[in-house]
């Protein structure tokens, strides 16, 4: 049967698929529901066409997903082309409009074309529950920074004082006293010792000392700012707001902890110094936990930024910078992981001074052993065996 391909530009409610030859003629074109029996349908009338088929699409998640599950789930052959490649390879192609239609053509025509597209890596059941609850504790934290922010921003409006007495992102004793207690007024009435025995019962750590700057920022206010009481009532429910997301922050990263340990990978992973539970979660929720799919550690460092790319010009070469495309999060694993190795690991402390005698600056020396472990890492993972600081002794040397 001769060679075909699928190219499919996925959206949210539905499809287009647009399926060409090997001379780039259509043999159909055709917008399905984003819905598995019209998608059955689909997959279907396509491989009555060919059995040799190739499918590519623009998006590896999302939308895509059930897609993508039927189209693995029939053993087929999946390549994914990003949007951006997409929307860049469509200038050279004809047609000035932006359709479901040509996009989805120029899709399967560069998967005909090129031969340095991956095939599209489905996670395990592991990977996948992490990638859910590491995206879930990023939408938590960013909530828990976003709601602080409010709150010091209301705080600061009618007492400036008591907004800088804290950091509110770090001490939980602070919330506490707000839940109760946000004006000067009411801060000077129930005074030092009574306040320390409210925030003790409420099992507040260094309660006398939050008691004393709390009143301390009191005293240097006696001034009722208009709109205070209504403010103050703000500022307990932002409160609230922010312990309640530390307690949920606390259950995800519980569950993300024993997901994590449930991967076959997580012994090897952990044994890296400075990765730790959310670190390696997170790592594993980014690659799928499969080296396989980046194939060399260089490809896993280009995607983490820590590989350089070129940029010469002329007789200009040597010129190197880091890709403008890459994945923020990986470099965080590894850029975070390295900042832990340095302090407390031997061996990465090394490496690390070494670099800096050599002139490099702090982030430059931490981005130079974060691509030194990545390839360690890698290495591990391929083998299978845990990292040790020191090189095994042979027979000789231990005798």
């Amino acid at each position: 049967m001769p060679e075909i391909w699928a190219g499919t530009d996925a959206g949210k409610a539905g499809h287009h698929c647009t399926v060409i030859d090997a001379n780039g003629a259509k043999m159909l074109s055709r917008r399905v529901p984003n819905s598995e029996p019209e998608l059955l349908e689909l997959i279907a009338d396509v491989l009555s066409i060919s059995r040799e088929v190739t499918w590519a699409i623009d998006l590896n998640a999302g939308g895509a997903a059930l897609l993508i599950a039927l189209l693995v789930n029939h053993e087929q052959k999946v390549l994914y082309n990003p949007g951006r490649t997409i929307h860049h390879a469509s200038g050279s192609y004809r047609g000035d409009g932006k359709t479901d239609a040509k996009d989805a053509y120029v899709i399967a025509d560069q998967a005909r074309m090129r031969r340095d597209l991956e095939p599209l890596a489905v996670g395990d059941e592991v990977s996948v529950d992490l990638k859910i609850l590491t995206a879930r504790r990023y939408d938590l934290a960013a909530d828990r920074t976003r709601a602080i922010n409010r709150m010091r921003a209301q705080l600061l409006e009618y007492f400036p004082a008591l907004e800088r007495a804290f950091d509110y992102s770090r001490t939980k004793g602070a919330l506490v006293l707000l839940t109760g207690y946000q004006t000067p007024a009411a801060l000077r009435r129930i005074g030092v010792s009574r306040l320390a025995t409210w925030l003790k019962n409420r099992k507040v750590r260094c309660s006398a000392a939050v008691a004393a700057a709390a009143v301390q920022a009191a005293e240097a206010q006696h001034t009722a700012v208009p709109g205070e009481k209504l403010a103050a009532a703000m500022v307990a429910k932002l409160a609230r707001e922010v312990m309640a997301l530390d307690e949920e922050i606390a259950e995800t990263d519980a569950l993300i902890e024993g997901r994590f340990c449930e991967h076959r990978h997580a012994e090897v992973i952990l044994s890296m110094p400075g990765m730790g539970p959310l670190l390696s979660a997170e790592f594993i929720a980014i690659t799928g936990g499969d080296m396989d799919a980046f194939g060399t550690s260089g490809r896993l460092a280009g995607v983490a930024g820590l590989a350089p790319v070129p940029r010469d010009s002329g007789r200009i070469s040597g010129n190197l910078h880091r890709p403008r495309r890459y994945s923020r999060r990986l470099l965080r694993v590894f850029y975070l992981s390295a900042q832990v190795a340095a302090r407390s690991c031997p061996v990465s402390k090394r490496f690390y001074d070494r670099k800096r005698s050599e002139g490099k600056g702090h982030k430059q020396a931490l981005l130079a052993l974060a691509r030194l472990r990545l390839n360690v890492l890698w290495a591990l993972i391929r083998d299978g065996r845990p990292f040790e600081s020191a090189p095994p002794q042979t027979d000789a040397a231990a005798a």
